[in-house]
């Protein structure tokens, strides 16, 4: 991806100041502007050069289902798959458990806990209301009957995000949920990837990925049955083919790269600020972190802090290039000014560190997940609170919700109306239809009382 134009305007138009890893910049509203601008070349609908090698792969697997799948995971993944080995077995998932720390295990139970305990309180039940008049009216809530979940490979091990997919799909009563997973060029899948799925609860796991794994969930083949709705991160690739097949499957979003805002006044730990800003500028090169603050000095102590930091980390190589690409610290004039420009960047994660967060947090109105004062950093939410952590990114946190059991129901309308309370409102429901020219409509419900009518 190449920046310029936007950014070296940016320069321009932004009160920059020094040269170190995090650039700091006065908040006006064209700073904000050029700062959204920069952050939205992220999104995947930036990425039109892959859709055509997408919409192949998906054209394949349509067409030749098993055979494109065990071609292309030989080709993209280095490794062997065929009917007999594509479905990870009792004794692969048995020797993962024996490949897992228990200490980790542990860790995962623990959190599942959390997680489960959350999500059982989004849990919508069927309602039903009735008159006198012979009418009733009502809401069934019914579980998806098959779900895909999607879970990345290769470098990307995180079986935090395996717990947050399947959970809320178990506890929305989902008859069965299929995870599909890049395998390594050994063939196997990651063991933490398959304890997490064993313990969340999925009833069966492919050993595929990329766009072809999109293809296999949303049309089927003869070995992975066909879904009702994808769900999971994963690449640009990933990203659309989800995008492609919407329609012939639902899908969750369309995942972009991960991101952090601060909010912060004079009160915050600048130390506390920093680690947090890393947390997510090492997830990739993509990834945005931004403070935004009301004090001068919080900020030249945050940068100072960010500095440090980046020399001791691990992965500092993607820390750097992550802040210069979309790393800011805004310096606003006042909170109300900071709350506004927050609520227009609509960050995935929003940590609030003032002096009163919790009626800052009332102010705030886009963000997909809030953390509330210095002790609930952003991790807590990615691996133990409870709350999902599939959030909506790239400013669809403006429209779009967190992952929840809300993803895995759907809704069907009830009604009943006897024929004495149908008697009674007929004639407007005839005229009605009549104004929209619609005879058949109004013929539907005057041939019942044709006899009486004449």
């Amino acid at each position: 991806m190449e920046y310029g134009g936007a950014e070296e305007k940016q320069q321009k138009t932004c009160s920059q100041e020094g040269m170190k890893t995090m650039r700091t910049v006065t908040l006006t509203k064209e700073s904000t502007k050029d700062i959204l601008e920069n952050l939205l070349k992220r999104s995947p609908n930036h990425y039109g050069k892959f859709e055509d090698a997408v919409a192949e792969i998906l054209k394949k697997v349509r067409k030749e289902g098993d055979r494109a799948l065990f071609a292309y995971t030989k080709e993209f993944d280095k490794t062997e798959i065929t009917a007999e080995t594509i479905r990870v077995t009792e004794a692969e998932i048995q020797e993962a458990y024996d490949a897992v720390d228990p200490g980790l295990l542990e860790v995962i139970r623990k959190a599942l806990v959390n997680i489960r305990s959350f999500h059982e309180k989004q849990k919508q039940n069927s309602w039903f209301s009735t008159t006198e008049e012979g009418t009733m009216l009502g809401q069934k809530v019914s579980p998806l009957k098959r779900v895909g979940v999607y879970v990345p490979g290769g470098k990307a091990v995180y079986p935090s995000s395996v717990l947050m997919n399947i959970v809320p799909a178990k506890v929305a009563g989902v008859d069965e949920i299929i995870m599909t997973t890049p395998p390594g060029k050994d063939g196997k899948v990651c063991p933490t990837t398959l304890v997490a799925a064993k313990e969340a609860g999925a009833d069966a796991v492919y050993k595929v990925g990329g766009a072809q794994a999109v293809g296999a969930l949303a049309y089927g083949t003869e070995s992975i049955p066909k879904v009702d709705k994808i769900v999971g991160p994963g690449n640009i690739f990933v990203a659309l083919a989800k995008k492609a097949v919407y329609g012939y499957v639902s899908i969750d979003s369309i995942a972009g790269p991960s991101e952090i805002l601060v909010l912060a006044d004079d009160t915050a730990n600048p130390r506390y600020v920093a680690a947090d800003l890393l947390s997510q500028a090492e997830h990739d090169e993509l990834a945005s972190a931004i403070l935004i603050t009301t004090s001068r000095e919080l900020a030249e102590k945050v940068s100072r802090e960010v500095d440090g930091f980046t020399e001791v980390l691990s992965r500092k190589d993607i820390i750097r290039k992550s802040l210069d690409n979309f790393g800011y610290i805004l310096i606003a004039e006042n909170m109300e000014e900071a709350i506004e420009a927050a609520n227009e960047i609509a960050s995935e994660h929003m940590e609030i560190v003032t002096e009163n967060p919790f009626e800052v947090m009332m102010k705030v109105r886009n963000a997909g997940a809030i953390f509330i004062g210095p002790y609930s950093s952003e991790p807590l939410g990615d691996y133990f609170a409870g709350p999902n952590h599939v959030l909506p990114t790239n400013g669809t946190a403006k429209f779009f919700s967190p992952l929840s059991v809300d993803d895995f129901i759907k809704k069907s309308s009830i009604v009943y109306y006897s024929r004495e309370a149908l008697e009674k409102i007929h004639k407007d429901i005839e005229q009605f239809a009549s104004a929209e020219q619609l005879t058949a409509h109004a013929n539907s419900v005057a041939v019942r009382f044709e006899n009486e009518d004449r």
